[in-house]
């Protein structure tokens, strides 16, 4: 089983503080039995909704073209920095 990426996680949050919030409001409950009964269905409901959240896949990628091959030799060249061509002691 994969585990959630960040949209999942964020929308099951989301959604267990909105239901809940809701559901208290909605029901007007005070005792100690509804409010645990409405914070478990808000739990169930975010879970649900966590899990069924389709997580965003990475598109896959195209394929890279193959290079023409050729048959020159390709030899590096000596990269020279600047101030190269002076000579240390030369007295001009």
């Amino acid at each position: 089983m994969p585990r959630p990426n960040a949209a999942p996680l964020a929308y099951g949050s989301a959604t267990v503080v909105v239901s809940t919030v809701a559901l208290l409001l909605l029901s007007r409950t005070t005792n100690t039995l509804g409010v645990v009964v409405i914070c478990a269905v808000g739990l169930l409901l975010g879970v649900l909704v966590a899990r069924t959240v389709p997580a965003r896949r990475k598109a896959p990628a195209a394929p890279v073209p193959a290079r023409p091959r050729t048959d020159e030799i390709r030899v590096p060249t000596v990269r020279v920095g600047a101030g190269a061509d002076t000579r240390i002691g030369s007295n001009s």
